[in-house]
């Protein structure tokens, strides 16, 4: 990648990003021609190609884009210092939530290249989201206190339960087009109340 893209103007660099994201999130690999996203973004399809040498290059600095403003944001939430693990997710839904209005089409992209068969990047993908997958996980129930959930609970299979629970909406709604963030909010209000019902120790 040239380091030019670098040291464009935030919101150019901003469109091309966006660009990218909502070409990609609504084909597959291999039916995203460059042309389409160098239009999205206003520019022209030479300069596309001076910033990243093909299209292989661009796909995977989405997706490690993705990774990278997810960790930023999640940071700055304070999810990673939290104890409760419910708190942690309500803040990491909010943050999420103010990453959808700033790049609208990142969260279909993610689930559209997640499950991407194209032998050019599929690998790369499937290695990297192990690589953020366990950073995250890890660093979540390294936290939790297993005195504050029912007897018996197995911490690592409730965790999993919410994570594909969590992700399985996400492809739902991507799959209808334009994304209703206020909704998106109160679904995920809704789905951890009931899952602190069901797995919080009842207390006295």
């Amino acid at each position: 990648m040239n380091d030019k893209f670098f040291s464009l103007p935030t919101e150019k660099r901003q469109a091309i990003i966006n660009a990218g994201y909502r070409v990609f999130s609504q084909n597959s690999y291999k039916k995203s021609p460059m042309s389409e996203i160098a239009d999205a973004a206003g520019i022209s399809k030479s300069l596309l190609f001076h910033y990243f040498k093909n299209k292989k290059e661009l796909y995977l600095f989405l997706w490690e884009n993705c990774a990278e403003i997810t960790i930023k944001y999640l940071t700055e939430y304070g999810c990673y210092t939290q104890t409760d693990l419910f708190e942690m997710m309500y803040l990491g839904m909010k943050a999420k939530i103010n990453i959808m209005h700033q790049y609208p089409d990142m969260g279909a992209f993610v689930v559209k290249a997640f499950y991407e068969k194209d032998s050019e990047v599929c690998s790369a993908i499937q290695e990297s989201y192990k690589k953020y997958k366990n950073f995250k996980a890890s660093g979540a129930l390294a936290k939790i206190n297993p005195e504050k959930f029912v007897d018996g609970i197995d911490i690592k299979m409730m965790y999993r339960e919410m994570y594909l629970a969590s992700e399985g909406y996400l492809w739902e709604i991507t799959q209808k087009g334009s994304v209703d963030v206020e909704k998106m909010e109160k679904d995920f209000t809704e789905m951890i109340e009931f899952w602190k019902k069901i797995y919080l120790r009842k207390e006295g």
